[in-house]
């Protein structure tokens, strides 16, 4: 490709895409060091149209309109929405959460496979503890219910099944 081809390219992502302002820089940004770093070839004159950076700023609750959320809650919800908001997880990463992951003696949480593939290490909230170990312990009396009636399969990931 030269430079009218790439040109349309990146117009493409932006205009026929609508791709965010940072996938049509990255793919800018490796065009540019595919051809320099790579082929040797300086490329010259890509004023391409760009796709426009979002001037929406994020929503952020105040302690006070957590508070009011959190109190018509109850349950798995008010579990789920707690570790949202009071450990920084992301929705996949409060629904994928295991037991192992959670470590109430050092008060942490384990994510594994967050966003980028990526492992760490959170706070585990002291205002969810009481309530999460209740609800271990009723999901715990239900599996050894599910045992006792020749059920009680779970997901494995990857090969940790075979």
């Amino acid at each position: 490709m030269r430079e009218e081809e790439i040109r349309q390219f990146l117009t493409h992502l932006a205009v026929t895409e609508n791709v965010a302002a940072s996938t049509q820089n990255q793919a800018f940004a490796a065009l540019l060091f595919l051809y320099r770093n790579v082929l040797s070839i300086e490329l010259q004159n890509l004023n391409a149209v760009r796709a426009k950076k979002s001037k929406q700023l994020p929503v952020v609750f105040i302690p006070e309109q957590v508070r009011q959320i959190l109190a018509r809650l109850s349950g798995v919800p008010l579990m789920a929405a707690s570790l949202l908001y009071g450990a920084g997880l992301r929705v996949s990463e409060v629904l994928c959460l295991r037991v192992k992951d959670l470590d109430f003696q050092t008060s942490r949480i384990t994510v594994r496979e967050g966003k980028g593939e990526k492992e760490r290490l959170t706070m585990l909230p002291q205002s969810i503890k009481e309530l999460l170990t209740a609800h271990l312990e009723r999901v715990k009396q239900l599996h050894e219910d599910d045992l006792r009636n020749g059920f009680g399969e779970v997901y494995l990931p990857y090969a940790l099944e075979r």
